[in-house]
């Protein structure tokens, strides 16, 4: 690797604790659609896009006005009935504050729509501190693919070997690894160390991270 020069981010479930607010708003929706989806299932697929959710639980064309009216129905369910109560892991903003700190190009990679990338951050309590933004609208592919981590290099100016993303899925270890980029996970967004094989290190959430941050990769 290169030295380091910046830090993709991604949000749901590394910054905010929002994975499990995520899937209940896709059963909530997807059932008042006639598509009796259980939890455990959703819950496994979040950290893909929901052009890629939506059509592997129900195999609805995501490209089909019936896909997009489901999308819009679900960020709203979740805007206004899961986002409110959401609350960031520990260390979150502490740790941000580190990675400035450094001096280090900090970009925000998340599967998100803009808006509720937006919305997210805020919860999240670092709007302030993360300005350069990437989202669903700036890709063709959602993750795993890895069209989101290209966008986040491109709107920081970075070679992929000057980056880490610091994400929570395997989805988002897919993107990353697809995109040439190394990637911290952390297992706060409920994958255990077996699904997040492959990163360059794991850690509990972003407090673990800080805590040990002189030891971790972001130090080299």
């Amino acid at each position: 690797m290169s030295a380091l020069r910046g830090v993709l981010l991604d949000v749901d479930g590394t910054l905010l604790d929002s994975n499990d607010a995520h899937a209940r708003s896709w059963v909530d929706v997807l059932r008042s659609e006639g598509f009796d989806v259980a939890f455990e299932r959703v819950r496994r697929l979040i950290g893909k896009g929901g052009d890629k959710l939506v059509p592997e639980l129900t195999g609805i064309d995501p490209e089909s006005e019936r896909y997009h009216a489901i999308s819009e129905r679900r960020a709203e369910r979740f805007l206004e009935h899961y986002l409110p109560s959401l609350r960031p892991f520990p260390g979150v903003r502490a740790l941000v504050e580190r990675l400035r700190r450094q001096g280090l190009a900090l970009v925000v990679a998340t599967s998100s729509r803009a808006k509720e990338a937006d919305a997210l951050l805020e919860a999240a309590g670092v709007a302030d501190l993360l300005a350069r933004r990437t989202s669903s609208d700036d890709a063709d592919e959602s993750k795993p693919d890895p069209d989101i981590v290209q966008a986040a290099l491109r709107r920081a100016k970075l070679a992929p070997s000057e980056a880490i993303l610091i994400g929570d899925t395997p989805y988002d270890l897919e993107a990353a690894a697809r995109a040439g980029v190394a990637m911290i996970a952390l297992r706060c967004g409920g994958w255990d160390d077996a699904s997040l094989a492959g990163a360059i290190a794991i850690y509990d959430d972003p407090a673990d991270l800080l805590a040990g941050y002189e030891r971790s990769p972001l130090a080299r």
